[in-house]
């Protein structure tokens, strides 16, 4: 079934005009949920490195902090709603995704200027963490990796992040 407001309405359970109240068309209606993906991608990150000591230890819960908006190879990561937008005029979308990536970034160069990281730009890490996380949410929820619970896959990311991070030795 081809993706259509008419069909978000029947599936909202609101009437075929309801979401032409809130959305000029399907491309508005896509902005705004990458956005508030990425705010809650954001959201997600910043409480997973709350109150972690180590700045290894936070870039890595930043990363895991992406299971936590997109964990479960049966669910769907709103901010990846992004591609589906390529080519479209997409205002709001840059700030929450350079948001999400500064949340990611700023444990980067703490852990390179604490030398827990090897010498390195801390954005690159960030982004490091943040395709190695993205990577395996991909890989679940499309239902590639043989882990099916949210504890395996967070166990399988943190695995990932600790292992493609090149510590200081």
């Amino acid at each position: 079934m081809a993706f259509t407001l008419r069909e978000v309405a029947r599936r909202a359970g609101v009437s075929h005009n309801a979401p032409y109240r809130h959305f000029r068309d399907k491309d508005d209606l896509m902005t705004a949920v990458a956005i508030e993906g990425y705010r809650e991608l954001t959201e997600a990150m910043e409480k997973a490195t709350r109150d972690r000591d180590g700045a290894l230890d936070r870039l890595k819960r930043a990363g895991l902090g992406v299971h936590r908006v997109c964990p479960a190879p049966a669910g769907a990561c709103r901010g990846d709603v992004r591609r589906a937008l390529e080519g479209a005029e997409t205002p709001g979308i840059e700030p929450g995704s350079k948001a999400s990536i500064f949340c990611a970034g700023r444990p980067g160069g703490d852990a390179v200027e604490s030398r827990e990281l090897a010498d390195g730009d801390p954005l690159e890490y960030a982004y490091l963490a943040w395709t190695m996380v993205h990577g395996v949410a991909k890989l679940a929820i499309t239902g590639r990796l043989p882990y099916r619970t949210k504890a395996a896959i967070l166990k399988f990311a943190s695995f990932v992040i600790e292992a493609s991070l090149p510590l200081r030795r």
